[in-house]
């Protein structure tokens, strides 16, 4: 009896622990207004996992840690929606809103009506299932009557709940919108562009491309979101408006729109139309009109629907955002990290009140998959501040007259050689001033040759009146010190103090000096590695291929960026300049220490990951490890050896428990590299 008295109370812990993680979601993810920080929701969601794994048999599928777990799918199954998800009828002038007005009031017999405003959301429409307040069941529209069963992946966005709050109806079913936001689709996109793998060409495509996951692993990995906005079947409650039905779903811990307006004229709708769309570029999300929805669920049921459409409701569109016009060339623009982007010079168009003569392209790998040649018709977007892209070609207006456009081989601006990385080619050029200002950042940086007051405002200016050229010039600079005094911010002392740090920054070591001249793929770690192999930068010039990967840790990708860096003549040239100015190293890490002394260090090979609060800064402690041999890195693998756990600890140290790595305090820690 004491047995299940105790496992009685557990059950209820874990309930309570539940409800607490379920309120703080709501808090955080739905109204925005967190009640406690990430540290000790952490705390909640740490013990709840620990308890489940302890008691797994009260583990259920409304757990906020079952979030995802779910094997990956061979295909998806088909979903017949109760209620068929009808489209809207589109409208574009004020004047057919006008139209939809009178025949509304005209078919019910009235003088006024209410309705519901909401914005159009950009993404894709979805149907949530809930009985007993439990999510079931989640679908996509498909094609009004049928979906695709997508429940798995829905359960990974964490604004769609997986079992409602307060009240729990014997079943609910939600209508709303999965999207991903604008700043999210962008980080996905860079984070895939460093990958080398395709990116997508806007927020929807992104977030249908989500969705449709086989593995619902690579769904809670992007950035999505959701939002309600009606409902289908419903048992156990009866709803009079609209706007009592999005109250309602908004207090169960549905996410609504913050625009959802209540007008009883038709006049303010219009208004309130002018004013969404002057504001849609401050929204982080896509949105493309308003919804018009007649306000009373009984005049809705009196209107009724024709074809696929409610006669209750409309879609009034914005402006639209694509145009066709013709690719009169094609150009390549190189950024400041050196990449190389095709560029469509256009024929003049207006997209929604701009004039668009160029669009982007993006990469070798979109240029080559949308098939964009010179003389083309195109589709082209603009979207708020975003930079216009052609979206498709209309090949159909084909003649045969159109040009293929191939990428260089060397960059458009300085001539140096282009290092072909996944989809992006990158020029190389040490002297390209497409790349100055941030190789100057980088140069200038603690970790690199530690100029002080050399920040990237001052860079700006240096470079925009000419002062510096390359990175070498910097060494100039004290014969323009009355020059530097006219600039912004700077005075007498704060440019004398200028001028002392960047005449210390001569003397440096040899792999400070390697990784500030930005090779490809060099950060500090190979920075060292090069310097305990090479005697001097002669040296490292000279490397063979073989040689280089024949190190430890230098695979053939590095070995053939570095190779091909001091292949450049611009190299040699700013490697004469440093020289010639002053800059001196010295190699405490020189190769007669040998690839022997560092197979011979206590923490040779060994792995290590940092997470939580260390009373020592995380840049010391990465110091003590490398040099006793070891390696510090950002994640958790199979691989890692130990994990640091200070105070604190999050989602790296959950990781290190689920994989089996060695987790270790500071105090073991210190006793381990005490020799550093």
């Amino acid at each position: 009896m004491g047995g299940d008295k105790d496992k009685e109370e557990i059950r209820k812990q874990i309930e309570e622990l539940r409800e607490k993680i379920r309120y703080h979601n709501y808090r955080y993810y739905v109204l925005n207004e967190p009640e406690i920080s990430d540290a000790e929701y952490d705390r909640l969601f740490k013990e709840l996992e620990e308890l489940e794994a302890e008691y797994p048999e009260f583990i259920t599928p409304d757990s906020p840690t079952q979030r995802v777990g779910a094997k990956p799918l061979e295909e998806f199954r088909t979903y017949r929606h109760s209620i068929p998800m009808l489209s809207l009828k589109s409208v574009t002038d004020a004047g057919e809103v006008t139209e939809f007005d009178e025949r509304v009031k005209r078919m019910l017999g009235v003088d006024t009506i209410e309705y519901v405003v909401e914005p159009k959301i950009d993404g894709l429409a979805m149907e949530l299932v809930y009985k007993d307040g439990v999510l079931v069941a989640g679908s996509t529209r498909g094609d009004g009557w049928t979906g695709e069963d997508v429940t798995q992946n829905l359960r990974t966005i964490k604004t769609i709940p997986l079992r409602t709050l307060s009240e729990a109806l014997p079943l609910l079913e939600v209508r709303g919108e999965v999207y991903m936001p604008v700043s999210g689709f962008r980080e996905l996109n860079e984070e895939l562009g460093r990958r080398g793998e395709r990116m997508f060409a806007n927020p929807r495509n992104a977030a249908a491309g989500s969705v449709r996951q086989l593995d619902p692993r690579v769904t809670a990995s992007r950035p999505l979101d959701f939002f309600a906005y009606g409902i289908g079947r419903v048992e156990g409650r009866e709803f009079s408006t609209q706007w009592e039905i999005l109250n309602y779903l908004r207090s169960i811990g549905f996410r609504v729109s913050e625009l959802v307006r209540l007008f009883d004229k038709i006049e303010d709708v219009i208004r309130y139309h002018r004013e969404v769309e002057e504001r849609r570029d401050e929204l982080d999300y896509e949105i493309d009109g308003i919804v018009v929805k007649v306000n009373r669920v009984e005049y809705q049921n009196r209107l009724g629907t024709i074809s696929r459409s409610p006669r209750w409701a409309i879609a009034y569109k914005f402006q639209p955002r694509e145009e066709f016009t013709k690719v009169k060339d094609i150009v390549v623009q190189v950024g400041r990290t050196g990449a190389l982007t095709p560029v469509a010079i256009l024929e003049p168009v207006q997209i929604g009140g701009v004039t668009v003569s160029r669009a982007t392209l993006h990469n070798e790998e979109e240029l080559k998959r949308k098939d964009v040649r010179i003389g083309d018709t195109v589709v082209v977007e603009r979207a708020g501040d975003v930079i216009p892209e052609v979206v498709s070609v209309v090949k159909s207006r084909r003649t045969g007259a159109e040009k293929e456009f191939r990428m260089p081989d060397r960059c458009p601006v300085c001539g140096a050689e282009v290092l072909k990385e996944g989809p992006i080619r990158r020029c190389v050029g040490v002297s390209c001033k497409a790349q100055l200002k941030e190789r100057l950042k980088h140069f200038a940086s603690t970790r690199a040759m530690d100029i002080e007051g050399l920040g990237e405002k001052l860079i700006e200016q240096l470079v925009d009146r000419g002062m510096v050229t390359d990175v070498a010039d910097l060494y100039l600079l004290s014969r323009m010190k009355g020059e530097l005094m006219k600039l912004e911010h700077m005075g007498e002392r704060s440019t004398e103090k200028l001028l002392d740090a960047i005449e210390r920054s001569k003397q440096t070591t040899f792999a400070r000096l390697i990784y500030a001249l930005g090779i490809r793929h060099v950060g500090e770690h190979t920075a060292l590695l090069l310097a305990a192999n090479f005697r001097d930068m002669d040296d490292l010039r000279n490397a063979t291929y073989e040689r280089l990967v024949s190190i430890p840790e230098i695979g053939p990708e590095v070995a053939r960026s570095i190779i091909l860096f001091f292949e450049q003549g611009s190299t040699k040239e700013l490697l004469r300049k440093l020289e010639e100015v002053g800059v001196r190293y010295e190699n405490p890490e020189a190769a007669e220490a040998g690839a022997e002394a560092e197979k011979e260090k206590p923490l040779a090979g060994k792995i290590f990951v940092f997470t939580g609060r260390i009373s020592i800064p995380r840049d010391e402690a990465k110091r003590k490890v490398e040099q006793l041999g070891g390696r510090v890195t950002s994640s958790v693998t199979k691989k890692t050896d130990y994990v640091v756990a200070g105070e604190e600890a999050g989602s790296k140290l959950r990781r290190a428990q689920q994989l089996g790595v060695k987790i270790i305090g500071e105090e073991e820690f210190m006793a381990m590299v005490k020799e550093g």
